[in-house]
């Protein structure tokens, strides 16, 4: 038990010298130690470790410490869809807790809504389980839906450029612009995107609310019911006000941590 109380506490030791060296322009020891309140040689040995294994460099000129592209390379791995998911996560399961649908959060990328969290897992009322990572069709889903109904017009040029482009099969009849337009202007009236009990996935309807942060669809929360049990009204007064109430929640909380 000592043995990995001590791995532990050096571990936790070596990554608050290593975030303080991260922070601003590099550190000298003797600050770093200030700062973490770790006696110094240990802030030395410390150093050494992560210098050997090219976590951090010293600087010959100042001697100070510097993250080397090796620790940078790591933090680029913490993205702005890893943020969502990690604000969204604690969101998804108490509102999973309230609604028995399986609910997904996802993002738009390269011309897909991506499933970043969801209650799939845990929902009773899923046959789907694995997820996580899932790419949905934009113009079929109503995450798409809801994605380019309330997204900057050139945001939502650019996608259907792309899904133009791509040339799908499945997308063609959504291309058409009449059709497509007739669709964006129902999400926009009732304020969510929508996929009625349509081709894909058949026999489920879903509503998805966007997550919106300086004006742009950062994320969309969608619902998933099978559309024999509850009649878009009743979906509509059910489901809608806490989708709605988790987005905004998010939102706020995603502003909180750009701030």
């Amino acid at each position: 038990m000592d043995s990995k109380v001590n791995s532990v506490r050096a571990l936790s030791r070596g990554l608050s010298v290593l975030a303080a060296v991260s922070d601003g322009k590099g550190a000298k020891p003797a600050e770093i130690a200030a700062q973490v309140g770790i006696p110094r040689p240990t802030v030395y040995r410390l150093l050494e470790t992560l210098e050997e294994l090219g976590y951090v460099s010293r600087s010959a000129s100042d001697n100070r410490f510097r993250v080397t592209l090796k620790t940078r390379a790591i933090a680029q791995g913490y993205d702005a869809e890893t943020q969502i998911g990690e604000v969204a996560g604690p969101i998804l399961a108490r509102l999973g807790s309230e609604i028995v649908w399986p609910i997904d959060l996802s993002t738009y990328e390269d011309g897909w809504m991506v499933i970043r969290e969801t209650t799939h897992a845990r929902s009773p009322m899923s046959i789907d389980r694995n997820m996580i990572g899932f790419q949905l069709p934009v113009l079929l889903t109503a995450s798409g839906r809801a994605f380019l109904a309330f997204s900057p017009p050139s945001v939502r040029d650019a996608c259907l450029d792309l899904l133009r482009a791509r040339d799908d099969t499945l997308d063609r009849p959504f291309l058409d612009p009449l059709y497509l337009d007739r669709i964006l202007k129902t999400c926009r009236a009732k304020d969510y995107g929508m996929r009625l009990g349509e081709s894909f996935i058949p026999k489920t309807s879903s509503f998805a609310v966007p997550v919106m942060e300086g004006g742009l669809v950062t994320a969309c929360i969608t619902v998933i019911w099978i559309t024999s049990a509850l009649s878009v009204s009743r979906a509509e007064q059910e489901l809608l006000p806490s989708l709605r109430l988790a987005a905004a929640e998010i939102a706020e909380q995603l502003e909180v941590g750009h701030a």
